[in-house]
């Protein structure tokens, strides 16, 4: 893809690699920290990814040291800056929800995206950061990656899905503990919960395993991918006999098709299968 076609942004870099995508957040100077206009564009990048049909898989990461050490402090004080004033009341309270509401679609907008998104960590993964990583589908980290639901010691109820989506990936005890306490841990406490899938042993090694997993995911059917998603997205919010007839239902009339032929084919002729965008 010409990289002139690329839709550019202040605080995210956008790079397409054939069938994969890399989303960075890139203000490395600030620990790549959520301000505003991160908080803005970060979506936008992502939906444009998602009208990208072939895209098959994304990596996000950070730039520079960290991945993100969560929301910018200059967020904070503007949110103070609403309620200063007496004769908006009301108004600033809906002027938050709706920041807020902004907030948590920009990371929604991870699992809206129909293909498997990867989270590559390294460096500081705070706050605002697990809640990134809880939206994306896969999630691998270097040996030196840091994680803590920060928003206990800010005084704030974590409120853009980390409560919402974590306990589906870790369970409920430990994030429980994790959030009352604000704990700092590290890679292998990670992996250990389940947060984490892999620990590489650098940045460097992070990426490189990052890129060889979103390949290999692409070179899979494209619709079969995106139906996984779908279900894995859908089942978490309903019973197993509901998603059982869900599934029935999406097989009965996506299973036969040009991808199942192709994957039949290869595999009969001891080659890589080749499916179209």
């Amino acid at each position: 893809m010409n990289n002139s076609a690329l839709p550019e942004f202040e605080t995210v870099i956008v790079e397409v690699d054939g069938a994969i995508a890399r989303l960075k957040m890139n203000r490395p100077e600030k620990g790549n920290a959520l301000d505003r206009r991160m908080w803005a564009e970060f979506p936008q990048a992502l939906d444009w990814l998602a009208k990208q049909r072939h895209v098959r898989a994304i990596v996000i990461s950070g730039e520079g040291r960290h991945f993100t050490a969560g929301i910018d402090l200059s967020v904070v004080e503007w949110l103070h800056t609403l309620v200063e004033d007496p004769s908006r009341a009301t108004r600033s309270r809906e002027d938050i929800l709706a920041f807020i509401e902004q907030c948590q679609d920009a990371f929604s907008a991870i699992e809206r995206n129909p293909v498997p998104v990867i989270a590559a960590i390294s460096g500081a993964c705070i706050g605002g950061g697990v809640d990134l990583i809880s939206a994306c589908d896969l999630r691998l980290c270097a040996s030196d990656a840091k994680f803590s639901i920060k928003e206990i010691d800010l005084a704030v109820v974590p409120d853009v899905g980390t409560i919402q989506r974590l306990r589906h990936v870790i369970g409920y005890s430990a994030l429980a503990e994790l959030s009352y306490s604000g704990e700092t841990f590290d890679a292998e406490r990670a992996k250990s919960l389940g947060l984490v899938s892999r620990v590489c042993g650098s940045r460097d090694e992070l990426m490189a395993a990052a890129d060889k997993l979103a390949r290999e995911i692409a070179s899979k059917s494209p619709s079969t991918t995106r139906g996984i998603k779908r279900h894995l997205l859908w089942s978490r919010e309903h019973s197993v006999r509901d998603g059982l007839d869900y599934i029935a239902s999406w097989n009965s009339a996506m299973l036969v098709g040009e991808d199942l032929k192709e994957a039949v084919s290869a595999y009969l002729q001891k080659r890589t299968a080749r499916f179209e965008d």
